[in-house]
């Protein structure tokens, strides 16, 4: 077997550009000094990779790093979609960050970088092959998180945030490390194609303690990722703590990245009949803690992440029927496959419709606030108010948010083609849960707003005289009283593009879900 690696760049062009953004806004900020220009750069290098990772994508598949017939990356169809997801809202969220930037919270430079950098480990993640490739890249895409999550000047929940999650995450990559040190040591192989392999040929390997051991250490701390319970607990912290972009990410991106690694393990490495039972435990357990304890929030943010834990339930529910999806037909097993990418994106766009939402309607660098300080705000905004609406009853699974009702069905479908009845039926109970806070959330924005209300918060955001120059929309200058009841809203150009985007492609994959049924079922 030759040990000289082959090198493809045109399927390594897609990590190339992200990691060139990264270089680029660095050298634009230590250059120019110029926030405009640093942000300038950030996104077009955003956009640069979105459109490589589509091109490259488009093609056949393409391998490298390859020693024998074992490569450590390999950029087909699912990893264009990743890489072009992950680069769309690493765009998304520079947008909604322009009035907390304007407003001084937190340093241009640094903050376009760390996006930046993130965003790297989240394109090559979609394409790594090994377990080694894998856990770094998914490493790359959460270490800046650390940093970005604390970057809210003068915030202590910001600081708390940050080393809780930082704590966390180290604990989780710390077992996922262990996992799979202990998988080379039983098997002699990282490459998840030939872990695989093994274990179909010599399935005694499975009665190995060492093996049981091994393949648990992984699955478990890439629960950690997705925020599986009961390995969740610093996900609501985390998110009410960091700043409102951040959070959107976190929930988004960072997520997706989670599913991401855990899906290629466990379709390619990992044998289904281990790893099944414990998914589908997970799953039962993270979509119903994450509805129960989401009825009880008053905190925007918090009810929106304990929403997210409960949206990863529904995403493990397809892998938890790969056991017994594994004895019948082929097409079953990529049923369950493609529904849970499928979810994931349907999740990731409505998600991020919900973020984008409450950032349009809170105050400039402000966090999410509570249930309270969004009552009565589609009487006054109502395009803002009517678009959360819509992200919350897609979440719920309910017309006309036509894009969570049909991932819901879609994932009902694959567990019954699965044989997993019973797991179909828990989705099914959960999803009722889940519309009491979706609607309760959904009712406050059109409930009469209280007297009492914030008569002394300014009208108008740093936007209106931010270094960037004025913005169009401002009602009233900063420092203004608003009226009794009123909710200051962002008022910029980026924050309704990104609001205007992620609503019009909801819609879209709601009344064409087969677009991205085709992409997940590649």
């Amino acid at each position: 077997m030759s040990v000289v690696q082959s090198v493809d760049s045109v399927a390594l062009l897609p990590a190339y550009l992200a990691a060139g953004t990264a270089v680029l806004v660095l050298v634009t900020d230590l250059v120019l000094a110029r926030p405009r220009a640093t942000v300038a750069a950030a996104v077009l290098g955003a956009a640069a990779t979105a459109l490589g990772s589509a091109l490259v994508g488009a093609g056949d598949e393409r391998r490298t790093f390859c020693v024998g017939a074992d490569c450590s990356y390999v950029f087909g169809g699912r990893a264009a979609l990743v890489g072009v997801v992950v680069a769309l809202l690493t765009l998304g969220v520079l947008a909604l960050s322009g009035p907390a930037l304007r407003a001084g919270q937190s340093p241009v430079g640094e903050y376009a970088f760390l996006l930046a950098c993130s965003m790297t480990g989240g394109v090559v993640l979609g394409a790594a092959a090994d377990l080694i490739t894998l856990i770094v890249a998914l490493e790359t895409l959460t270490l800046p998180l650390y940093v970005l999550v604390g970057l809210r000047r003068g915030s202590l929940a910001s600081a708390e945030a940050a080393v809780t999650f930082f704590v966390v995450s180290v604990v989780a990559t710390t077992l996922t490390l262990l996992g799979a040190a202990l998988l080379y040591a039983a098997t002699g192989a990282l490459h998840l194609g030939r872990l695989g392999a093994l274990f179909a040929d010599r399935p005694e390997l499975l009665d190995l303690p060492l093996t049981g051991a091994a393949v648990a250490l992984v699955v478990l701390g890439l629960a950690f990722k997705v925020a599986a319970v009961p390995f969740h607990a610093w996900a609501p912290a985390t998110y009410d703590g960091a700043p409102l972009p951040v959070a959107a990410y976190l929930s988004t991106a960072s997520k997706l990245g989670g599913v991401v690694a855990l899906l290629a393990v466990v379709q390619y490495a990992l044998p289904a009949e281990v790893t099944g039972p414990v998914l589908a435990l997970l799953a039962v357990l993270t979509m119903t803690v994450g509805n129960l304890v989401a009825l009880r929030q008053r905190r925007t943010v918090r009810l929106l992440a304990w929403s997210s834990v409960a949206q990863a339930g529904y995403i493990l529910a397809p892998l938890g029927a790969l056991a017994l999806a594994a004895g019948r037909s082929a097409d079953a097993r990529s049923a369950a496959y493609a529904a849970a990418v499928a979810y994931a994106v349907f999740f990731v766009v409505l998600e991020l419709a919900a973020f984008a939402a409450v950032v349009a309607l809170r105050p400039a660098g402000a966090d999410g606030g509570t249930l309270d300080d969004l009552r009565g705000a589609g009487r006054r905004h109502p395009w803002r108010a009517a678009a959360l609406g819509l992200a919350l009853v897609g979440l719920a699974g309910l017309p006309p948010g036509l894009a969570g009702l049909f991932a819901k069905v879609t994932v009902v479908r694959s567990l019954l083609d699965g044989g997993a009845g019973w797991l179909a039926v828990v989705v099914a109970v959960n999803a009722v849960i889940g519309l009491a806070y979706y609607l309760r959330l959904t009712a406050t924005l059109w409930a009469a707003p209280t007297t009492d209300a914030a008569a002394a918060l300014p009208a108008a955001d740093a936007d209106a005289a931010g270094p960037t120059g004025p913005t169009a929309g401002a009602a009233a200058p900063t420092g203004a009283a608003a009226p009794a009841g009123e909710v200051p809203v962002v008022r910029t150009r980026t924050v309704g593009a990104v609001l205007v985007v992620a609503t019009v492609v909801a819609v879209v994959i709601g009344f064409a879900p087969q677009l991205v049924l085709d992409v997940a079922a590649r």
